[in-house]
């Protein structure tokens, strides 16, 4: 049997429970994972509280690193003894997962097991909004929401390796520092009024690109803070959803561009994945990107691991470890 968290109804942080489920037995293609430790995300909060239907019970996790213990017929470039993370998996809170090979990046000698747990699905996310959302060019001006959260923190670091002039918007002095601490030219605390404040920056120019996660409550601020031409990246949304747009408004802020990117547009087949997995792992052994794991959680523990997720208390990633 494998230790599994399980979720038998939808609700708060108490349906996260620890069960069984049968042992799992690798399809065509796929891999076994033994978990070395899983990423705790909002996504499996929405899905825990039924904003995302799911079929109960359910075994919540998507992101999840190991040791690969079997392996499917078909796979190719996989051998047992491996060491895998993803962000593509299933049910990722046990002690054990399958994986499609092809969604599964091998993690190099000297990347430790935790810091491989927390590349995937934020560090992912960042690249591909700096390197192909919006490829950031040397002296463009990028202001990234939530600056010193889990994508923001990564995303200021990328974006700062490029060239980039980074404002960071954060919600507290503490965060402020933390994402100075990670290479934001700027650190502005606080939302209210952001677009006056970046444009006082620029000289009245504006951003090239905002990054923003936050979605509802700083929308109307991302249009305003851009240049002509600027492009709005909305890949989130913590403070809700934004409401239906008119095109018009696009154009009456200066011809913008605005996108709502997902991951998985982004993982379209293993040499997108390899190329961007490739890319942080390379910065992470040569020191130029730092991954913060904030605090590891035991399977039994998976409610306070989302109590403090949701608190938005924690800097860094959180893990389950098995």
């Amino acid at each position: 049997m494998v230790r599994s968290v399980m979720v038998e109804r939808a609700g708060g942080p108490e349906v996260l429970t620890l069960g069984e489920r049968p042992d799992l037995e690798p399809g065509p293609r796929q891999l076994l994972v033994e978990t070395r430790a899983a990423g705790v995300n909002f996504i499996e909060v929405y899905q825990r509280e039924g904003d995302y239907p799911v079929e109960h019970p359910f075994t919540p996790g998507s992101e999840g690193m190991g040791v690969v213990t079997g392996v499917g017929s078909d796979v190719q470039h996989f051998a047992l003894g491996d060491r895998i993370t993803t962000s593509q998996a299933s049910r990722t809170y046990a002690d054990a997962f399958l994986v499609d090979a092809d969604k599964a990046l091998r993690v190099p000698t000297g990347v430790p097991d935790e810091v491989a747990a927390a590349v995937p699905l934020q560090g992912l996310t960042a690249h591909y909004l700096v390197r192909s959302t919006y490829p950031v060019q040397e002296g463009d001006v990028a202001v990234v929401t939530a600056g010193a959260g889990g994508v923001g923190g990564l995303a200021v670091q990328l974006l700062t390796a490029l060239g980039a002039t980074v404002i960071a918007l954060v919600g507290s002095q503490q965060k402020s520092e933390t994402a100075r601490s990670l290479g934001a030219h700027v650190a502005l605390v606080g939302y209210e009024g952001f677009a006056e404040r970046v444009r006082e920056l620029t000289g009245g120019r504006g951003a090239d690109v905002v990054y923003d996660s936050v979605g509802k409550d700083t929308f109307d601020e991302s249009l305003r803070t851009l240049r002509k031409r600027g492009t709005l990246a909305l890949f989130g949304g913590s403070s809700g959803q934004v409401p239906p747009l008119d095109p018009q408004r696009l154009a009456q802020h200066g011809s913008l561009y605005l996108t709502r990117p997902t991951l998985n547009d982004y993982l379209l087949d293993e040499k997108e994945r390899n190329w961007r997995a490739g890319e942080l792992f390379d910065a992470v052994l040569d020191g130029s990107l730092t991954i913060r794991v904030a605090e590891t959680f035991p399977l039994a523990q998976a409610r306070q691991a989302h109590e403090l997720l949701q608190s938005r208390a924690a800097q860094g990633k959180l893990l389950l470890v098995p």
